[in-house]
C-alpha cells in the first residue's frame, strides 16, 4: 500500500502534462501556422471540448464504474500519448492542430477525473489529504510544459511534445504496473444510461458541484491568461524584462503546494470552510486585480500572481473530496466524470470571453469579470452543512 498514492501521483503529474503542451509552444505554432498569437485561447478551448465530450462519454456510458479504473487510466495515457505526439508530424495543418488539441482533451478524460476515482477507492479515510495531492499533480502537469520550454529554449518546439508523450507513456504503464482496483471500489456493473444524473437528487451533492463549477468559471482562464499578463506587462513596462515561460511555470505550478495544503488543512477544518476560504481569496484577487497588474513594481506584480495563482485552485481537491463524499457509490467515478464535464464546459465560456472582449483599452480590468464564477460558488456552498472532516492521522501502511 505504500506505493499506492504516490504512483497515482507521479502517474497523475506525467499524463496531464500533456494539457498545455500547446500553450507552452504556442510561440513556435503562431510562427509554423503563421496566425495571431490570440489564437491561444482557441488552442486552448479545443482540449477543453475534447475534456468535456470525452467526460460526457465516459460519463454516460459509466466507463469508470463499469470497468477497472486503473486499466482506463493506462488506455487513455497510451492513447493520448500517441496523439499528443502527431502534433510534431511534418504536414499537420492547422485544422489537424485543432483536431490533435482536441482529441488529446478527450482522453485526458480517463485521466484526471478517473485518477480521483481510483485514489477515493483505496482512502476513504483523509480522502481530502488524498486529492490534494492529486489535484497538486494535476497543477504541476498542467504547469510542466511551460517550465520544459524555459528550459529547452534553443532545441526545437518539438523536444516538448515528445517529452510529454514519453511521460504520459511512463504513467500509463505506472498505474497499470503498480495500482490494483481499491478496496472501496464497488463496480457498477450494467449500463445506466442516466446513472450519471443520480447525484444531483441529493442537496448536499448539488451544493458541492455548484461550488465547484463557480470555481472552475475562474481557474483555467486565470492560467490560460497568465503568460498574457505577463508578456502584456514586458510590452508595457521594457525594462522589466520578466522571464515569461519561466514565471508562468511557478506562477501556476504554485498552485500545487496549495492543493497539498488544503488538503491536510481540511483534516483540521473541514473541506467546506477550507474551500471557502480560498475561494473568497481569489475572488478578492480577481476584484482587486486593475490595482497590481500594471503596477510600475514588478515584484509587486509577481508576489501577487504567486498569491491569485494558490488560492485560485487551493480549493479544487476540497470540492472534488465534497463531490466523492456526496456520490452515489456505485456511481461515484460517473459522478465525478459529469462534475468534471460541466465545470469544464464552463472554462470554454470564461476563457472565450475574456478572450474576446480584451483589448489595449480595458486589459487592467477585464479579469474582474472572473469573479462572477467564485462569488456564485460562495452563494452555492451556504447551505452545505457537512460534517467538518475529522483529523486523520494516516498510518505509514497506507502510503
Amino acid at each position: 500500500m505504500k506505493r499506492i498514492l504516490p504512483t497515482i501521483v507521479i502517474s497523475q503529474f506525467f499524463c496531464t502534462s500533456l494539457w498545455f503542451a500547446g500553450n507552452a509552444i504556442m510561440g513556435d505554432m503562431v510562427k509554423r501556422f503563421g496566425i495571431e498569437p490570440g489564437y491561444l485561447a482557441h488552442l486552448t478551448s479545443a482540449v477543453q471540448l475534447g475534456f468535456i465530450v470525452g467526460t460526457l462519454v465516459f460519463a454516460v456510458l459509466s466507463i469508470a464504474d463499469r470497468f477497472s479504473p486503473s486499466r482506463v487510466f493506462f488506455a487513455c495515457a497510451i492513447v493520448v500519448a500517441f496523439i499528443n505526439l502527431a502534433v510534431s508530424f511534418d504536414g499537420i495543418g492547422l485544422s489537424g492542430l485543432l483536431l490533435l488539441r482536441f482529441m488529446t482533451g478527450f482522453f485526458l478524460a480517463g485521466i484526471y477525473p478517473v485518477g480521483m476515482k481510483i485514489a477515493s477507492d483505496h482512502y476513504q479515510q483523509g480522502l481530502g489529504k488524498s486529492l490534494g495531492f492529486l489535484v497538486g499533480a494535476l497543477v504541476l502537469g498542467t504547469a510542466f510544459p511551460h517550465f520544459l520550454k524555459s528550459m529547452t529554449g534553443a532545441l526545437p518546439w518539438r523536444y516538448v511534445i515528445y517529452t510529454t508523450s514519453a511521460l504520459s507513456g511512463v504513467g500509463g504503464l505506472a498505474m497499470l504496473a503498480f495500482v490494483p482496483d481499491g478496496m472501496y471500489r464497488k463496480a457498477g456493473q450494467r449500463l445506466n444510461l442516466t446513472g450519471f444524473l443520480h447525484g444531483f437528487k441529493d442537496s448536499k451533492f448539488r451544493s458541492a458541484a455548484f461550488g465547484y463549477f463557480g470555481h472552475m468559471w475562474e481557474l483555467y482562464a486565470f492560467w490560460v491568461f497568465v503568460p498574457v499578463i505577463l508578456a502584456a506587462y514586458n510590452s508595457r513596462y521594457p525594462d522589466a524584462g520578466l522571464n515569461v515561460p519561466i514565471l508562468s511555470f511557478l506562477i501556476i505550478g504554485v498552485g500545487s503546494l496549495a492543493c497539498v495544503m488544503s488538503g491536510y488543512l481540511s483534516g483540521w477544518f473541514g473541506a467546506k470552510r477550507v474551500a471557502t476560504v480560498a475561494l473568497l481569496t481569489s475572488c478578492i484577487c480577481c476584484l482587486v486585480s486593475p490595482l497590481l497588474l500594471f503596477n510600475q513594481s514588478a515584484t509587486l506584480l509577481i508576489v501577487f500572481l504567486f498569491i491569485w495563482g494558490m488560492a485560485v485552485v487551493a480549493d479544487s481537491p476540497l470540492f472534488s473530496t465534497l463531490v466523492a463524499q456526496n456520490a452515489p457509490a456505485e456511481t461515484k467515478g460517473t459522478s465525478l466524470t459529469i462534475v468534471n464535464c460541466i465545470g469544464f464546459s464552463i472554462t470554454i465560456v470564461s476563457i472565450q470571453l475574456i478572450g474576446a472582449l480584451r483589448n489595449d483599452g480595458n486589459v487592467q480590468f477585464i479579469y474582474m469579470l472572473l469573479a462572477v464564477g467564485p462569488m456564485l460558488g460562495l452563494s452555492s456552498l451556504r447551505p452545505l452543512k457537512g460534517e467538518p472532516l475529522k483529523r486523520q492521522i494516516i498510518s505509514n501502511t497506507e502510503y
